[in-house]
């Protein structure tokens, strides 16, 4: 790559990495160039798609974060005080940084960087659920699925609140924490979890949500 093609590209990840945390994933791209002060046509020139773009600057950001989050949630010793600790934290992540909000949700299938990462915090996930399943803390009918379409809805929530509730989630997490003990659950859900599949479609679905 030339030396100024080389500037262009640093400008684009530096304004791109800016933009999205701002305002998340969604962003227009005329807008990233703007920001960056270079053309449209050098944008694509330089990455070609949007998921390209976001494979460059979020996935490794979002790998770092989620991953720190799931890291922690696992080494506490009572897997029920990791399972609260790592719902809490993503839910703080998609109410603080968009771009994780919109990562959480796996809308860009063909960022291939960043459906790794997702894949690997799903997987994440399922171990921290089951270690506090097996601990007795949390209910065994709680499943990844029911999981992933909190944080889909919690991401709305944030996003909706963002500037007149900033931290009402937290209120929503501390009811679903009650839900979800042992101690506290008395009535069976009376329909099955979501299948992968339709989970897959069900987040799509609350990702493109205004």
């Amino acid at each position: 790559m030339r030396a100024d093609a080389q500037r262009n590209a640093e400008k684009l990840r530096a304004a791109a990495a800016e933009l999205f945390q701002e305002r998340g994933l969604k962003v227009p791209l005329k807008e990233i160039a703007r920001r960056a002060g270079v053309s449209h046509g050098t944008l694509y020139n330089l990455f070609g798609t949007r998921e390209a773009l976001i494979d460059e600057v979020v996935a490794g950001l979002a790998a770092d974060r989620l991953g720190e989050a799931a890291e922690h949630a696992l080494s506490f010793e009572q897997a029920g005080e990791g399972f609260a600790y790592y719902i809490e934290k993503v839910c703080e992540l998609q109410a603080t940084d968009p771009a994780v909000a919109d990562v959480v949700s796996g809308r860009y299938p063909a960022a291939e960087c960043l459906m790794a990462i997702c894949g690997r915090a799903q997987d994440a996930a399922t171990r921290i659920i089951e270690r506090a399943q097996l601990a007795g803390a949390v209910r065994p009918d709680f499943t990844g699925e029911d999981l992933l379409l909190f944080f889909g809805t919690n991401a709305l929530l944030a996003r909706a609140v963002a500037d007149t509730a900033p931290d009402v989630w937290r209120r929503q997490v501390a009811f679903l924490l009650d839900g979800l003990s042992t101690e506290t659950a008395q009535r069976p859900p009376s329909v099955a979890p979501l299948t992968p599949q339709q989970m897959y479609d069900v987040m799509g679905r609350l990702a493109g949500a205004p």
